[in-house]
Order: structure tokens, then C-alpha cells, then sequence
């Protein structure tokens, strides 16, 4: 029985507030796993698994450096969240011009 590899999507990869504070983490720098379990109270183990799911997203890579294992950013699946999120930026646009202009109304 062969073996069946779940690819996670890139909405379902930055659902998660643990894996969104990864992507920051390494957006400037490429990390080893160490240095990224250190900054959150969660096993190694269960950080290994977010970063898995990152890099079956495509989100991230990994890279083997002597013993340890290095992730980096890699930006271009947050395109696809970007394209999305603004469609609906319309929408943000005109409820903030509406709550602009009840505070400024109320004040009055």
C-alpha cells in the first residue's frame, strides 16, 4: 500500500497563529530548527510538524547544513493569499468610510 502525501494549501498552512509567528520568524533570516523551538512552549517535535506543513505548502524550505536543519521563507504562495484577501478590500474600504463618518457625525 502505497504511502498517500497530504499537501497542505497555503490557507490552511497560515490558519494557525503558530505557523504565521514561524513565517515572520523567518522571513528576514533562514533559522535552524533549534533556534525556531526555542522561541515558542511547544515540544521540538510539534514544531517539526508546523514547519512540515509550511513546507508542504510550499511556504517554506528546508535545507540541511551538517547535523541541523535550516528553514527559510519562501514568499511566493502568499501571493495567492494576497490576489484573495483583495477582493475584499473593497469592502474594508467602504465599512471603514462608514465607521469615519459616524464618529465624526456623533461628534457633533
Amino acid at each position: 500500500m502505497k504511502d498517500t502525501v497530504i499537501k497542505h494549501d497555503v490557507f490552511q498552512a497560515v490558519a494557525d497563529p503558530t505557523r504565521r509567528k514561524m513565517l515572520i520568524m523567518l522571513a528576514d533570516k533562514e533559522m535552524p530548527i533549534a533556534s525556531i523551538a526555542e522561541q515558542f512552549p511547544i515540544s521540538r517535535t510539534a514544531v517539526n510538524k508546523h514547519l512540515h506543513v509550511l513546507a508542504d505548502a510550499g511556504l517554506v524550505q528546508s535545507k540541511k547544513v551538517g547535523r541541523e536543519t535550516r528553514y527559510k521563507l519562501q514568499p511566493e504562495p502568499l501571493k495567492e493569499l494576497q490576489k484573495w484577501l483583495s477582493f475584499f478590500e473593497k469592502y474594508w474600504a467602504d465599512r471603514l468610510s462608514a465607521l469615519k463618518e459616524f464618529v465624526e457625525n456623533d461628534e457633533e
